[in-house]
């Protein structure tokens, strides 16, 4: 952002419409989505507002700020900016991260009425439509009208998007089908679309297919990424081959540069899923001596597999780490865990650390009913005066039950 401001300072530089593109998105992702609609609406050229409302509609459908992304789109629509499908492309996306598959449809139709071209990722889009609303009829003439508009060329992210569907409508054999057509589509020279066909494969149950695309991906030159160790991975884990899992992740430790603990995690959360909390401390302890650094998600598996083997001492210290974390992140752990531990403290009177636990959980807005009548049942119990619950809750924005106001009428 800085040498672009140093260069609109020299008299000589000249902005294109691709430089004020450029340029909006710097600004999205320093100064936020406020100061990039401020900076859109002091652009004066055409040209220049053309380039820049793809950048602002794609940060809109990020965000999943929906009424900015439609109003958006209606403006740049009706001052004749759309000539191509990419302003469509973000709103379909948008419209089906929220659930609402038949506005994709329309948009479609849309698009089709006002003779705006397609590319392949508005067909995917619309074809990924029809199989949320179950519309397998739709889908295929879908994908017939896509093989035969010239303009278009069907990848192997098209053939995933048909076999995933497929799948879901237990339509096997044509899943197997589109699967094979990807294969066929993958680059010889890049890695990106194997983790997908090979992930397509395991939720068909077929670990041949997955094996043969692992082994495919290694002949693309290049060091093989950290994603792809992990794809590979949780597809054996799904289909319930650790051991064969487990070799995989030897291969990745002896060739990381760097201990990535996303990795591990894969192994310690299938571990604790089938009760091997001995196996699951066990790669913890290993992965801590190569140097890996525990995140949130790792404390999580942990905290579930201590509550589940009523480990509950190691189960705290556990989600007293994972609490630390939750700054950092948008993660929180699910309320079954923290009642557990909230229970626990109640079974044992231990009044201090539970004040604790409620107040971090208070700043973390992770507080609810189930909480707050535990901590109520606790000081009935110990035969102690309870702090004002009610302020507390109304604090939180949560309504008390008649349960609760029964319990607090029994402490009276």
């Amino acid at each position: 952002m800085q040498i672009f401001m140093w260069m609109e300072s020299r008299s000589s530089f000249q902005a294109s419409a691709a430089d004020q593109a450029a340029k909006l998105d710097l600004i999205i992702k320093v100064d936020g989505i406020a100061n990039a609609e401020l900076h859109f609406e002091q652009l004066s050229h055409r040209a220049s507002q053309k380039a820049a409302c793809l950048p602002l509609l794609h940060s809109y459908a990020k965000e999943r700020e929906l009424g900015k992304a439609e109003a958006l789109l209606a403006k740049i629509n009706n001052m004749g900016f759309i000539v191509n499908p990419h302003p469509f492309n973000e709103i379909m996306k948008l419209y089906a991260a929220t659930g609402q598959f038949k506005k994709v449809i329309s948009v479609v139709r849309h698009m089709k009425r006002n003779k705006v071209p397609l590319n392949v990722l508005s067909y995917n889009l619309w074809m990924n439509a029809c199989g949320e609303v179950s519309d397998i009829a739709s889908l295929e003439m879908t994908y017939k009208e896509m093989i035969v508009d010239k303009n278009v060329e069907p990848g192997w992210s098209t053939y995933c998007t048909l076999a995933n569907i497929y799948t879901r409508s237990g339509l096997v054999d044509k899943a197997f089908t589109a699967l094979r057509i990807a294969e066929n589509k993958l680059s010889i020279k890049k890695r990106l679309g194997y983790s997908f066909v090979m992930t397509n494969y395991a939720a068909l149950g077929d670990k041949e297919g997955v094996l043969r695309l692992w082994e495919f991906s290694k002949r693309v030159g290049g060091k093989i990424p950290c994603a792809n160790y992990m794809s590979v991975i949780s597809c054996l884990v799904k289909l319930g081959d650790i051991p064969e899992a487990e070799g995989v992740f030897r291969t990745w430790e002896s060739q990381c540069w760097k201990y990535d603990i996303r990795v591990p995690n894969i192994l310690l959360a299938a571990h604790m899923r089938n009760g091997c909390m001995d196996k699951v401390e066990l790669l913890l302890f290993h992965a801590l001596k190569k140097g890996a650094n525990p995140n949130y998600k790792t404390w999580e598996i942990l905290m579930e597999g201590w509550v589940k083997s009523k480990q509950m001492d190691k189960a705290v210290e556990a989600m007293k780490k994972c609490l630390s974390m939750l700054k950092h992140c948008i993660w929180r752990p699910s309320p079954e865990i923290l009642l557990a531990i909230a229970e626990y403290y109640e079974e044992l009177q231990n009044f201090d650390d539970a004040k604790r636990f409620v107040k971090v959980l208070r700043r973390l807005h992770l507080m609810n009913m189930h909480l707050y009548k535990s901590f109520v049942r606790m000081h009935i119990t110990g035969k102690r005066t309870t702090p004002n619950i009610l302020k507390m809750m109304a604090k939180d924005g949560i309504e008390p039950d008649e349960e609760i106001r029964l319990l607090l009428i029994k402490q009276i």
